[in-house]
């Protein structure tokens, strides 16, 4: 019984650690934003590991990447434009820019 109960929390404290993940990727879902994106590969707009790479050490990219998930933005990524996403607001958007800025 103790053992079958062990087991059980280790599968559930492991669980818990990648929860995050999927919650955020979830809520990309849900807010349409996988429909044009990828977490590995391009689709209309750049995969989630490329803007973190690119934005990586940039102190002001969570700010400046909250705002452009929102309103949109174009111009850094080619001549596609990124339409602006009136599903999300700005709690999301920050949840998602930390989730594709924590990216490897």
């Amino acid at each position: 019984m103790k053992r079958t109960i062990w087991a059980a929390a280790v599968v559930a404290g492991s669980l818990g650690a990648t929860a995050p993940a999927f919650a955020d990727q979830a809520l990309a879902t849900a807010k349409n934003c996988m429909a044009c994106h990828a977490i590995d590969k391009k689709v209309v707009g750049p995969s989630y590991k490329e803007v973190a790479k690119k934005y990586a050490g940039d102190a002001k990219a969570a700010a400046m990447l909250t705002t452009k998930v929102i309103k949109g933005g174009a111009g850094v990524w080619g001549p596609v434009p990124m339409p602006a996403n009136v599903q999300v607001n700005e709690a999301d958007s920050k949840k998602l820019v930390a989730w594709i800025l924590a990216m490897k």
